[in-house]
């Protein structure tokens, strides 16, 4: 027997499982001698009321509780058809997953290098400025959202199955709590092990993972994709999962060399703004002591219209701080990340305007590349503003709304350093004008969040692909080459690890229809 109560309780009631349960017990109207176990079903924060509370839904149950998730089952596929999926990320690793599943082979292939190497690698970036061009923030297993905080959340709940994603996660060792929370996360410390345990699921039941192993042509048979050749001249043969992320401008290059039709798509670029994270507790819970023992670290989610394009904060990381994310020398990108515990001194977010390709120049960039070349011209600029390095370019907040330089710069989380910028001259006036009038609009709607304590650091560019790879909407193939299933955030039908997950499930099963087995 079970009962599912809903609660509303102090933030410092939710953290105890004694008050929890005591609480539910009295609403039950049953004696705590008789609850054998209580699972929380869902948690969400309300921040609207004053004080704080968290409401709940737990479960009751008289027998000890069954197992939080059911785990999956894995086919030992060994002797079995291969698929070719390209790139560890969220969406090759869960379609390789689910190829198991399907009595299907799939033979991983990763450009960069295992997880634990890649952290070695990032650490050398950081140290030196020096960019490893296939072990970075965006290559490499696990791909960009191995490093970035591992959020969670995702509105995508119309492509498949979320739950199933969040439970083979959890099976795969992240915390419960991505199970019931409403705004999950796993945090960029906890997510590399994630990601080694599905590396051996993959592995322990018949399929294979090369690191290092770049793909740099298809293997074609008039308009049919066989399989692949990679960097080292290595072959595999199989229909093609091609999930590359985001950043692999190298194979949309190739795509469109070789009359594989590809199209440029719109996409935001703009800035990472980062506040102390006090000042964001204090103004999320509207109490002066911020969060104190019992509240999670307290994010913020803004958008607001300018001039007919959006402007919106982008992939919060509370209590984390700011990466340097570029994928070749001569280039400055900044992404965000935090550890599970979010205890970090700083919060950051990506503020970034909504940008289409008819905003661009045409006589600069157009065409299936337009929006490609000109987020990496940004990304030159930055490095020149830098002082050509890896430094970031930044500017207070205020001071940048008013178009003032400033006369220097506060803390910051970026370990690599800053450059004293004046932002209106690196941005084209389409993106600075926009993020100065939204930054009005949002210090409007919440107090203090307009601050000269606050920097914004240049450049935030890799938001999702410049390029979508076009693809029939029920079988998932390419239109004009069967074989070629592009798929997720780098082929333009995700964005962020679950959404890249469940499409990765989707290709994989649009592959077992096209072998017909």
């Amino acid at each position: 027997m079970h009962i599912d109560i809903n609660l509303r309780l102090s933030p410092k009631e939710a953290a105890d499982i004694s008050s929890l349960k005591q609480a539910a017990a009295k609403k039950a109207g049953i004696p705590v001698r008789d609850i054998a176990s209580v699972r929380i079903i869902r948690r969400s924060i309300d921040a609207r009321r004053r004080p704080v509370v968290v409401d709940l839904i737990v479960r009751l149950s008289s027998t000890e509780d069954d197992a939080p998730f059911e785990a999956v089952s894995y086919c030992n596929v060994g002797e079995s058809k291969s698929v070719i999926v390209v790139g560890a990320g969220p969406a090759g690793l869960f379609a390789s997953l689910r190829l198991l599943e399907l009595g299907l082979k799939p033979i991983l292939l990763e450009r960069g290098t295992d997880v634990h190497q890649r952290k070695k690698d990032l650490a050398s970036l950081v140290r030196t400025g020096v960019v490893n061009e296939e072990s970075n923030y965006s290559y490499g297993e696990g791909g960009a959202g191995a490093f970035s905080d591992g959020k969670l959340y995702t509105r995508a709940t119309k492509r498949g199955d979320v739950s199933k994603i969040l439970s083979q996660l959890c099976q795969h060792g992240a915390d419960l709590d991505i199970l019931y929370d409403a705004h999950p996360h796993i945090g960029s410390n906890k997510l590399p092990q994630v990601i080694e345990a599905i590396r051996t699921t993959i592995l322990s039941h018949g399929g294979e993972v090369h690191f290092q192993s770049k793909v740099v042509a298809l293997l074609r048979k008039g308009s049919v994709v066989e399989g692949v050749q990679t960097s080292d001249g290595a072959t595999y043969f199989g229909p093609v999962v091609l999930a590359t992320g985001h950043s692999a401008r190298d194979m949309y290059r190739y795509l469109h060399a070789e009359g594989i039709s590809i199209e440029s798509k719109a996409m935001a670029m703009g800035v990472r703004l980062e506040h102390k994270q006090h000042l964001i507790d204090q103004m999320q819970y509207k109490q002066e002591e911020g969060r104190g023992l019992y509240l999670p670290a307290a994010e913020y989610s803004f958008v607001h219209q300018v001039e007919g394009r959006g402007v919106y904060s982008f992939c919060m990381c509370p209590g984390g701080f700011v990466i340097p994310a570029a994928t070749q020398a001569g280039q400055q990108v900044v992404n965000g990340m935090s550890a599970s515990d979010r205890k970090g001194e700083f919060a950051n977010s990506g503020m970034v305007v909504e940008l289409h390709p008819e905003d661009l120049p045409t006589d600069k960039f157009s065409g299936p590349l337009g929006m490609l070349e000109f987020q990496e011209a940004l990304e030159r600029r930055s490095f020149s503003y830098a002082q050509q390095s890896i430094k970031a370019p930044a500017q207070r907040m205020v001071d940048f709304v008013k178009h003032v330089r400033s006369k220097d710069l506060c803390e910051s989380s970026y370990i690599p350093g800053l450059v004293n910028a004046d932002l209106h001259a690196l941005f084209p006036a389409f993106i600075s004008k926009r993020l100065a009038l939204a930054f009005e609009a949002f210090g409007r709607k919440a107090s203090r969040f307009l601050t000269n304590d606050a920097l914004l650091l240049a450049s935030e560019t890799r938001t999702s692909s410049p390029v979508r790879i076009p693809r029939d909407s029920e079988s998932r193939m390419h239109p004009d080459h069967a074989g070629l299933f592009p798929c997720g955030e780098g082929a333009g039908y995700a964005g962020g690890i679950v959404s890249a997950a469940m499409d990765g499930v989707a290709c994989a099963e649009s592959v077992k229809e096209y072998l017909g087995c």
